[in-house]
């Protein structure tokens, strides 16, 4: 996705009504490093499964300090805050979100 787009969806939920989506920036040194997103639907046909994590990212040179795990477990925290059983995960990524806690299905 265009970094416009993920503007527009985070900007947009800022003021919205239900407890999804949500999105976290994560800064250090005032400068944004990484984010993730809590949402309802990964662009996926599984729409009856939900909460989705999605746009995991963290900033290249800021990689290997154990921040993308800091935003995995915000993530789970809200989901179980928000009264949600399961996170979900849509990746084509191998080997790192089994680390925690993440099932193929």
């Amino acid at each position: 996705m265009s970094p416009v787009i993920y503007k527009d969806c985070i900007s947009k939920s800022i003021d919205a009504a239900q407890s999804l989506p949500q999105w976290h920036l994560f800064e250090k040194s005032e400068n944004i490093i990484g984010c993730a997103g809590l949402i309802t639907n990964d662009f996926i046909s599984r729409i009856h499964l939900y909460p989705w994590i999605c746009a995991i990212f963290i900033d290249e040179e800021r990689r290997g300090n154990g921040y993308g795990s800091l935003l995995i477990d915000k993530a789970k925290e809200d989901t179980r805050l928000h009264g949600f059983k399961y996170l979900n995960l849509c990746t084509d990524h191998t080997n790192y979100y089994e680390k925690y806690g993440f099932e193929y299905i």
